[in-house]
């Protein structure tokens, strides 16, 4: 596999816990604080290390963006906290690229947990999204409330225009501004939804959560699933959406730290 020039960054992180380390990646548009909830429940067994991916969060803000390059960053992260093996658990965007990192790494890795993610190309479905974010006027917003009200008149479900609002900050000067990299984002969208790249399978433990309520994996993605990730467990959480973690933070849980002491 052919890897793009890789400039190494400084990826932004909490962590939780002492123990075996897991790291934890948020999806699109998502941010290090999403999985807070879950991480501080696996902090009483485990070293927990979530962490905002590139143009996310606190993170750099670059101006490529793929799924090896995420996987890089992970891997220079890793090194940077002398971190050589860990369970690596990823959800959506993260997902992908926790599978990529696996494939490329797979000495780094323990175990692998997958949430709400195939391997495979996705069709879109974020452009809506993407086009109202561009839309609004960041710079010229008064107040969050603005922001919210202007994309509830573009983006149907209320809890997504949240999840998305959590993407603004205030500046020392109260101005608005993206904590994401929106225009770089949008450039490679067409690369986020793009299938993990691997010359041979991974052959450790791998779990793989999916949402009742999803359409992120369905019954015809477990043959390239197992073609890529033999020894996945492919499980259910009943009920749940795409954001599994949080519609069911305590099934997830429950979940994860079966699978982590799991032989």
């Amino acid at each position: 596999m052919n890897i793009p020039y890789f400039r190494s960054v400084e990826l932004n992180y909490k962590s939780f816990g002492q123990g075996e380390p897991i790291i934890i990646l948020h999806g699109l548009f998502g941010t290090l604080d999403n999985w807070q909830t879950v991480a501080k429940a696996l902090a009483d067994n485990y070293l927990v290390f979530i962490v905002d991916q590139r143009n996310h969060g606190r993170s750099p803000h670059l101006d490529d963006m793929s799924y090896p390059l995420l996987a890089e960053d992970l891997r220079a992260f890793m090194e940077a906290h002398w971190i050589y093996r860990a369970h690596i658990a990823g959800h959506s965007m993260g997902g992908k690229t926790a599978m990529q990192f696996a494939l490329l790494y797979p000495d780094m890795v323990d175990k692998l947990a997958v949430i709400d993610m195939a391997p495979k190309t996705y069709p879109g479905g974020h452009e809506t999204i993407i086009q109202a974010l561009l839309d609004l006027d960041i710079d010229h917003v008064e107040n969050r409330q603005d922001a919210e009200e202007f994309l509830a008149r573009r983006i149907e479900t209320p809890a997504v225009v949240q999840f998305l609002t959590k993407n603004i900050t205030r500046n020392n000067a109260g101005r608005y501004s993206w904590k994401m990299n929106l225009s770089a984002i949008h450039r490679n969208y067409p690369a986020i939804l793009r299938a993990v790249e691997a010359e041979a399978p991974y052959e450790g433990p791998a779990l793989f959560l999916r949402g009742g309520r999803s359409n992120y994996v369905l019954p015809q993605d477990e043959p390239g699933i197992k073609s890529l990730f033999p020894q996945a467990r492919i499980e259910t959480v009943e009920g749940a959406g795409h954001w599994v973690h949080a519609e069911a933070p305590d099934v997830v849980i429950e979940k994860l730290r079966a699978f982590l002491v799991s032989s």
